[in-house]
């Protein structure tokens, strides 16, 4: 064999070598980025599981906020009432 056929084969088994390791390399990244995916989709079905009883609750408070508006709203017309005969005097 001479010289020219030896180096040949030498740079194929670099370039080999080397996209070798890059596609492991790629491969082991993609596994580690499917794992945190996993965790991830776990953890977003856990936040949907327990967001799902929000809706009525809220609806709930919501009416109670509502009472308690109207109940502050009667109070500042008597504060204005009494604040009135107040300034009278």
């Amino acid at each position: 064999m001479s010289v020219l056929t030896i180096l040949t084969l030498a740079a194929i088994v670099i370039v080999v070598l080397v996209l070798v390791v890059y596609l492991v390399g790629i491969a082991f990244y993609l596994w580690r980025a499917n794992r945190h995916l996993k965790q991830l989709v776990g953890g977003l079905q856990a936040i949907r599981g327990h967001a799902q009883p929000l809706p009525e609750h809220l609806d709930i408070i919501n009416g109670a906020l509502k009472v308690l508006r109207d109940d502050l709203r009667g109070t500042d017309q008597h504060l204005e009432g009494a604040g009135r005969i107040l300034e009278r005097e």
